[in-house]
């Protein structure tokens, strides 16, 4: 009911709502976001933009479609130094780039569903809370906060900071060409392979930590590039090329030097190794846009001046990846999934993890 009188709220204000900003749980993203885009409003929707794959093709679709501005919370997004570091890979600076490396300082745990139902707060909703998840009693180890944890409401460290610690690697990489594709030229079929090595298997939560490896195919003239994904692990020390390893990275490894961000938000970078770089500067001109805010070229935008930098149609790739790394963790054996159909190919029981079904009048 409580979701039936969101969409009636929009109905009712239909000329008066002109845009809507989500930021609940992961696992309501999707269908507070979409009953907006369909009814024409822009939306800014927090990271990670969803918790399934499936949830993210049909958001950046969606999106598309209605021509809305829309924009996702990885506030990193805005800072002029991701944007020039993204402009020094693009330019050549450390010429082609076929391996990146994106680790964060976290992990999870597995966890054990409750079995105890106390009572629910007289100031909590439970039910709307719940959203389209399946049904389950309240329990205090769900929320506030813990919820990230849990697989039916959150996206763990990979899908939470993946959105933010990865930015600088999708976008510099170019990798929502593997999604995007000029008008006329989609291909049949773009494979990305994942396989993962969770250090444990767990339905309710995530593992504690964990590495993947991800084979991306080529983007136009960019190569092919292998990208590494860790949870509390991280990669050879070697990669580093004598710089300090820090708790999170986006490393970036190219055949003339590698880039480097320490930063879980991607607003700082170091071109290695310093010896070579030392005396760096100018490098190619600035071609992309200078932010006045995440939030206010969001604005911006609504109001039809410009475009956001990280909208649905960037955001929407990005998130499929993190979550095709958390969905990989479920399965034994390498996941294969092609973007333009939007099907896992080789793992059927894989392919039924894409999305997860709604409880009864929630729908996407």
């Amino acid at each position: 009911k409580p979701y039936q009188d969101f969409r009636k709220m929009l109905d009712e204000m239909e000329k008066s709502i002109d845009a809507v900003v989500v930021a609940t749980p992961d696992h309501t993203h999707t269908v507070a976001a979409l009953a907006a885009v369909r009814r024409g409003k822009h939306v800014f929707c927090e990271k990670p933009l969803t918790r399934t794959v499936q949830e993210a093709r049909v958001m950046r679709e969606t999106a598309l479609k209605t021509k809305v501005a829309t924009q996702m919370g990885n506030q990193g997004s805005a800072e002029k130094r991701l944007r020039r570091a993204v402009e020094l890979v693009w330019g050549g600076v450390i010429g082609d780039v076929r391996e990146a490396h994106v680790w964060f300082d976290g992990g999870n745990s597995p966890l054990k569903r409750p079995q105890d139902t106390p009572p629910v707060p007289a100031t909590l909703d439970w039910n709307l809370w719940l959203g389209p998840a399946s049904e389950r009693p309240y329990h205090p180890s769900y929320l506030p906060g813990s919820w990230r944890g849990w697989r039916a409401f959150g996206s763990g460290i990979v899908g939470d900071f993946g959105c933010h610690t990865g930015n600088l690697m999708f976008r510099a990489l170019k990798l929502d060409q593997l999604w995007n594709f000029p008008e006329g030229k989609k291909p049949s079929q773009v494979v990305i392979r994942v396989e993962a090595k969770p250090s444990e298997v767990d339905e309710e939560g995530y593992p504690r930590s964990l590495r993947a490896e991800m084979d991306l195919p080529a983007r136009g003239e960019l190569p092919p590039v292998k990208l590494s994904i860790y949870a509390k692990e991280k990669p050879s020390e070697s990669l580093m090329l004598g710089y300090p390893q820090g708790r999170w990275g986006d490393l970036l490894v190219g055949s003339k030097g590698s880039i480097y961000s320490d930063c879980p938000w991607n607003t700082r970078y170091f071109l290695l190794p310093e010896k070579q770089y030392e005396n760096f500067q100018g490098g190619p001109p600035e071609t992309l846009p200078r932010s006045n805010g995440h939030y206010r070229e969001w604005v911006d935008a609504c109001k039809g001046n410009g475009k956001a930098f990280s909208p649905f149609e960037i955001g929407g790739p990005l998130t499929e990846i993190m979550q095709l790394v958390n969905l990989a963790t479920l399965v034994e054996g390498p996941v294969e999934y092609d973007t333009i159909s939007g099907r896992i190919v080789n793992n059927e029981r894989a392919h039924q993890l894409l999305h997860r079904p709604y409880r009864p009048g929630w729908t996407i």
